[in-house]
């Protein structure tokens, strides 16, 4: 059993492989939580809270006399406001008779076989034995307002899933106007903020900084999980680095508007609370409704960030990804964007299959433009019918000549779009959010489908599922390129225009479980204008994302190494683009952007006709040498062994076998030097007692000692503790990939 109940001391323990999470009844009923962390022997650890009186902060009327018990003191499971606990609240509601707050208290438990699931949005899912539910009942007396905690223990996987149900067990009407998934309460020790910020075109950049006394915010209120601030942070105790120290990480699965606040409050106790942004959200929850908040994955290690990246990478990978293609090999496929924008004719998109084929290349996706009246991005938006000036005779014809060729068919799609200049604009402008009697602000010059709506998510199943049956089509790439502003549902009366947001999201899920469901064959990749909303919740139903609109390969080693801390790399969509980079105009070698690009699901993005005789020999080496090592790359154990944000040098990042039997060790020089010092570097992962041979070794700029040394043997201890030192490399953006073999 992982979840242990002992009735004596009315405490839960959770226990994983590696960590323990434990919760106690107060004599009050409230529910505190009392440890997460390393694995301990399970006993009750409430001796740790020592009761006091701290001034100004209030108790329970029934602990009224005694004054050391207050609410404002104890760490919390769950909190709300108007209560006594005057920090973070996870819950915010306004009861009927116009009174703030709720007083929750235990219920009741149940401890349930199986992982829980959370009604309309992507969770967890477990095999069979592998996972247990906890469920604890808190209800106000007031409201009968019930919370259910819910918590999924995966105990060999380390990790811990949260959520909350928020019942309507009373009469009267209640209004949310906050609900978060979780609460967690650190009463104890030192914490670093890890967290993942950007832009568009430079996603997830890493910023580490100490906890202050006070509130740190990490938060999108954009309609989607943004480029700007990643829904998933990590606490590292101050000396936490890769390989050593604590370190919690909490990710939402979500992909809306999201937020997560960590208070340092008067104690130095650090709360946590993670979930749905509560600005312009409002929920009406009538008698007898349910309100289900997103899901967050916890973990906690006590090996570093690199221990707590690898349980992301194989949780994500296993118990999020659904699609059939998490285990398939991917096609490298070729994308005409970059090639041709929108200026395209059938025989141009031919060609360039003929091109990609020869070279190796497995599948053509034909990019925005084919649909419509789409000659650029001001129209078209909507018009889901073929433009049959590019294409005669529709995608047929040509999806057939791409076959004949041995590659498949892939198309790009934006459904939750909408251009003014549309016929479907025209036929239904209440379709779009907009806000009565005033002009929306516009992006991109397009407008967002409402996706509350279910009319529009009737018409956009009908149209897509019409295309994919229709069409021999093996691909979709979904894209979404603008953010959400002017957010009013025309579908919705006055007094639900705070649910729209999240009512969104749900309607894009429910949109997305159809279709995948319908075409399971089918590979999703997911895209909002590159890394816009890279998330749990997408890969719920995306195998794939479209990691960022930035294909510079310098660029991308920066934005690949952020995502790394919590996302797997089979996630990653990576492709090799035109040099001069048509985002910064850096020139940068074939095997550079090849070697970048293969840190992910690997494909091309340029005008082949272009390229040399000798360049596309070097793509056709290329894509043999990544079938050759697809499976230590997607499914292996991935290694930062540098920081692209400190190290101006050289970055290198490796793939290592499970079993220490092989690891790919991948590295570009970013600043060549004169007179430099050498390039050295330690391996991660191998087998300390084994002896290991390059196997295979391509360098771009690497001088011929390289190729003498190949053939040393040399034991893992030494490759990992004493390390390993490249000779000069030369040149703009030089690199090495080499492949350690045991022996």
């Amino acid at each position: 059993m992982s979840i242990l109940y002992d009735a004596q001391a009315a405490a839960f323990t959770l226990h994983t492989q590696n960590t323990t999470y434990q919760m106690q009844v107060a004599r009050t009923g409230h529910l505190l939580h009392l440890y997460y962390g390393r694995r301990t022997g399970g006993d009750c650890l409430d001796y740790q809270y020592v009761p006091m009186d701290a001034g100004f902060s209030p108790n329970a009327y029934e602990l009224r006399y005694q004054r050391t018990a207050s609410v404002d003191l104890q760490p919390q499971e769950y909190s709300s406001e108007n209560t006594g606990d005057f920090r973070l609240s996870a819950l915010e509601v306004t009861l009927g008779n116009g009174a703030f707050g709720t007083d929750l208290r235990y219920k009741s438990h149940a401890i349930l076989p199986g992982k829980y699931r959370v009604e309309g949005m992507p969770a967890a899912f477990a095999g069979d034995g592998e996972a247990e539910t906890l469920i604890i009942t808190l209800e106000d007396a007031a409201s009968h307002l019930q919370v259910e905690l819910l918590y999924g223990v995966f105990s060999g996987k380390d990790i811990i899933t949260r959520a909350a149900r928020l019942r309507n067990a009373g009469t009267g009407t209640i209004t949310l106007q906050k609900a978060a998934s979780m609460v967690l309460d650190l009463p104890f020790g030192h914490w670093d903020l890890l967290h993942f910020h950007g832009r568009h075109c430079m996603e997830r950049m890493p910023q580490r900084m100490p906890l202050i006394r006070g509130i740190q915010t990490v938060a999108s209120r954009r309609g989607a999980s943004s480029h700007h601030h990643n829904p998933f942070v990590i606490l590292c105790d101050h000396r936490c680095d890769e390989n050593h120290g604590d370190c919690i990480g909490l990710m939402l699965v979500y992909s809306g508007n999201h937020r997560t606040d960590v208070e340092v409050d008067q104690m130095s106790s650090t709360r946590v609370v993670m979930g749905i942004h509560d600005e312009q959200f409002n929920w009406t929850l009538a008698p007898g409704e349910v309100f289900h908040t997103p899901e967050v994955l916890l973990t906690f290690s006590h090996r570093g960030l690199t221990a707590l990246s690898h349980t992301y990478h194989r949780f994500l990978r296993q118990n999020i990804i659904r699609s059939r293609w998490n285990t398939r090999q991917r096609p490298v496929l070729i994308n005409n964007w970059e090639a041709t924008y929108f200026n395209f004719t059938a025989e141009k998109i031919l060609q360039l299959a003929e091109q990609a084929a020869a070279l190796g290349v497995e599948m053509l996706v034909l990019d925005d433009g084919w649909f419509g009246q789409r000659n650029d991005d001001n129209a078209g938006l909507g018009d889901w019918y073929v433009n049959t000036k590019k294409l005669p005779g529709g995608l047929d014809p040509l999806i057939e000549k791409i076959n004949a060729l041995g590659m498949k068919f892939g198309i790009w799609v934006e459904p939750e779009m909408v251009s003014e200049d549309s016929d479907l604009y025209r036929a239904h402008p209440e379709w779009a959010l907009t806000v009565p009697d005033r002009k929306p602000v516009m992006s991109r010059n397009q407008l967002v489908l409402d996706m509350a709506d279910p009319a529009v998510i009737e018409y956009l199943y009908t149209q897509f599922s019409a295309l994919l049956r229709e069409h021999h089509i093996e691909y979709v790439k979904w894209d979404m390129n603008r953010n959400m502003a002017d957010v009013y549902s025309h579908s919705l009366p006055a007094a639900r225009q705070g649910e729209v947001f999240h009512r969104y999201i749900l309607g894009v899920y429910g949109l997305l479980e159809r279709l995948t469901s319908e075409f399971p064959d089918v590979l999703f990749e997911g895209c909002a204008g590159g890394g816009g909303r890279y998330d749990a919740g997408m890969m719920y139903y995306f195998p794939q994302i479209w990691c960022s609109d930035d294909t510079d390969a310098i660029e991308r080693m920066t934005i690949q190494h952020g995502t790394s801390f919590g996302y797997p790399i089979s996630t990653v969509g990576a492709h090799v683009s035109a040099s001069p980079n048509h985002q910064t105009g850096r020139t940068t070698p074939l095997g550079t952007r090849a070697l970048v690009a293969m840190a992910g699901t690997f494909g091309y993005e340029l005008d082949l006709g272009k390229l040399t005789d000798g360049e596309k020999e070097q793509i056709k080496e290329q894509i043999q040498r990544f079938h050759r090592y697809y499976d230590l790359i997607q499914n292996g154990d991935y290694y930062r062994l540098t920081d692209p944000q400190e190290q101006s040098y050289f970055n290198a990042w490796e793939f290592a076998a499970p079993d220490g039997s092989r690891a790919l060790l991948n590295l570009v020089v970013t600043h060549a030097r004169a007179n430099p010092n050498g390039v050295h570097f330690r391996l991660k992962g191998l087998d300390l007692d084994a002896l290991y041979a390059v196997g295979e070794l391509h360098c771009d700029g690497c001088e011929v000692a390289l190729e003498e040394r190949s053939e040393r043997l040399i034991s893992g201890s030494s490759l990992m503790y004493a390390g390993y030192t490249l000779p000069l490399m030369r040149g703009d953006y030089p690199c090495v990939q080499m492949l350690f073999v045991r022996r």
